[in-house]
């Protein structure tokens, strides 16, 4: 049984990645200013990761317009591990831009700025970032509170790193102004090894979306209490769980009572396939129905 997807789910999605993008150019466009006023490679550095937030950004919404095509011939389960291919994407770019602004940072470190200028430009551009960080993930948080997306939870991770990265900045520039100019290259360099930090998660849940990764316990814990509170049901065993995109997928084999005709078993299969689809926005449930026998045991 197969809940289809919701006119909302793919609406949202699509609204999310187009934010996500216009975002990025806006910050790109201030922080080019701010770097050219300040010549500050904090102020580079978070100039940089919003360059590749675009890229991201643009990889993430060819992802999901591609995640969100409904299953054909050739993918019968459906495009939704494209989001987590978007997501190994984004840590790509993530891990390259981390690189570089070690490389710049520590170059700094031994050879820093004499004087800072434009330092009020600097903090007002900052202060714009992080304002428009925070209208940007509200409005991620509300996507994926309705579908769950994998690629909009990346993007969203990774804007959430930029909130404490364009923090740090206002701090480096602050102190640069005040003499203690290296500040600006040792946040630099925090700023990478954050990134790199970022950049591990969104892999690690890719990888598990990829590799069909059971869900997680508390998700299990729901779907088992589903089942068992029918009052038909006498048990369950081999239940497998994985999710792909925003498509959760629940196979198991429901044990019932023996005497049962056909017919009921399967209304009662049915009934209990209905119950779990409605604990996900997407989902599509496989029940096999065993005939309980006295041996039988609770396997999850």
């Amino acid at each position: 049984m197969q809940i289809a997807q919701k006119p909302d789910t793919a609406r949202l999605m699509r609204l999310a990645t187009y934010a996500s993008v216009l975002t990025a150019i806006i910050l790109i466009l201030a922080k080019l200013v701010a770097w050219f006023i300040t010549d500050s490679v904090s102020i580079l550095a978070t100039l940089l990761d919003s360059t590749l937030d675009v890229l991201a950004s643009v990889v993430n919404l060819i992802a999901v317009r591609h995640a969100l095509q409904p299953a054909d011939q050739e993918h019968r389960f459906g495009h939704g591990k494209a989001e987590a291919l978007a997501g190994m994407g984004q840590a790509m770019f993530i891990v390259g831009s981390a690189g570089f602004l070690l490389l710049q940072g520590v170059g700094r470190l031994f050879h820093p700025q004499a004087e800072m200028h434009g330092m009020e430009v600097g903090v007002s551009v900052m202060v714009f970032s992080m304002f428009a960080t925070l209208l940007l993930l509200s409005f991620q948080k509300y996507v994926i509170k309705h579908t769950q997306s994998t690629a909009i939870k990346a993007d969203a991770l990774h804007y959430k790193t930029d909130l404490l990265v364009n923090g740090s900045v206002i701090v480096a520039l602050l102190l640069a102004f005040y003499g203690w100019t290296q500040f600006d290259a040792l946040f630099a360099i925090g700023i990478a090894l954050f990134i790199l930090y970022s950049a591990w998660t969104i892999v690690k849940e890719s990888i598990d979306l990829l590799m069909d990764h059971e869900l997680p316990d508390e998700e299990r814990d729901k779907i088992q209490a589903v089942i068992l509170k029918h009052s038909e049901t006498q048990g369950f065993h081999d239940l497998r769980t994985r999710r792909s995109g925003t498509m959760v997928f629940i196979q198991l084999h429901l044990e019932l009572d023996a005497s049962l005709t056909l017919a009921a078993a399967h209304s009662i299969a049915d009934e209990v396939e209905c119950e779990l689809a409605a604990l996900f926005s997407e989902a599509e449930v496989i029940i096999h129905e065993d005939p309980v026998s006295v041996d039988s045991e609770l396997i999850v």
